[in-house]
């Protein structure tokens, strides 16, 4: 039975043999596997710069029948490359245990500090314009980005009332929720590696209604940009146990404050308003705390009873 090495293993035995175009090939999928197993043969070349027979041949080449079988072998690459405890390892060999804490924090603001120095600000004007003439506004962020998508919608309500975020755990329930979206919709896709299938396929089915696709993904060569006229770049780390997502948070905070900011006046009437849903309908279930109240009282299972 082939195991999941056998790819990187026929590229590198028939390295030398290679033409100046295959070598750029081979030298392009080990360093992104993740990203070339989303890509058909004529995009990886495009990328690359080779034509797509090239890329045909190239895994002829290497011991395969044909491209699809190909893409196979690196989709084994891909599940078993950087498994659990791979990650786990990975962390715990670069990091004494006493400078977790300094370390993690560092990486994470080096993080921020590259995606500030080359994000494309005129992608992200262009988000904000996309946004605001936006009929509809679809969410989409499926595993560990999930949770942006929600922190991304929660807010978004705040602002607007025609905001979807897209929850489901198959392909075909994200496209019965996108099932009216249209050229006077945009979509907000939210992946990093490993990249979700779903949510490129929920692009790919929104672009081909002609929406608006945003993109809050990792790289340029990133599959989600396959279907987005509007690519917004963070840097994350999936060579870790658990995933650096703190840049496309801080992306995230930035459209979230831009878009505050040009509809100032609807933004403060909505929260006016949900502090009078709050005082009406929430007085004795309040769930904050009063800083400012000087008798916090402590209750133990004794108080309920005298």
């Amino acid at each position: 039975m082939a195991t999941t090495t056998d790819l990187i293993s026929k590229i590198n035995e028939n390295y030398g043999k290679m033409s100046k175009g295959q070598k750029l090939l081979a030298n392009y999928i080990i360093d992104n596997y993740d990203k070339a197993v989303f890509l058909t043969a004529a995009k990886l070349g495009e990328i690359i710069g080779v034509s797509e027979s090239t890329v045909v041949r190239f895994a002829s080449f290497i011991g395969y029948k044909g491209y699809p079988e190909f893409q196979q072998a690196l989709e084994g690459v891909v599940r078993a490359k950087l498994n659990t405890s791979d990650r786990i390892e990975i962390t715990s060999g670069g990091i004494e245990q006493n400078g977790v804490l300094r370390t993690v924090l560092s990486s994470d603001a080096l993080k921020i500090k590259n995606t500030m120095e080359t994000i494309d600000e005129a992608a992200f004007d262009n988000a904000i314009d996309t946004i605001l003439n936006a009929r509809r506004i679809y969410v989409v962020g499926i595993r560990t980005c999930a949770p942006l998508a929600s922190f991304l919608s929660f807010y978004l309500n705040m602002i607007f009332d025609n905001v979807v975020n897209l929850q489901t755990s198959s392909t075909s329930e994200l496209f019965e929720q996108m099932i009216h979206i249209n050229e006077e919709d945009c979509i907000i896709g939210i992946s990093f590696p490993r990249y979700s299938m779903r949510t490129l396929k929920a692009l790919e089915f929104a672009n081909n209604r002609r929406a608006n696709v945003i993109t809050i993904t990792d790289s340029i060569h990133s599959p989600m940009n396959l279907y987005s006229s509007c690519n917004l770049i963070a840097e994350s780390d999936m060579h870790a146990a658990v995933d650096s997502l703190v840049a496309p948070l801080s992306v995230i905070n930035a459209l979230i404050v831009a878009l505050c900011t040009r509809r100032q006046a609807v933004v403060a009437k909505n929260l006016e308003m949900i502090e009078d849903v709050w005082n009406n309908y929430q007085f004795y279930e309040n769930d904050e705390i009063d800083m400012v109240e000087d008798s916090l009282k402590m209750y133990y299972p004794g108080d309920f009873n005298e």
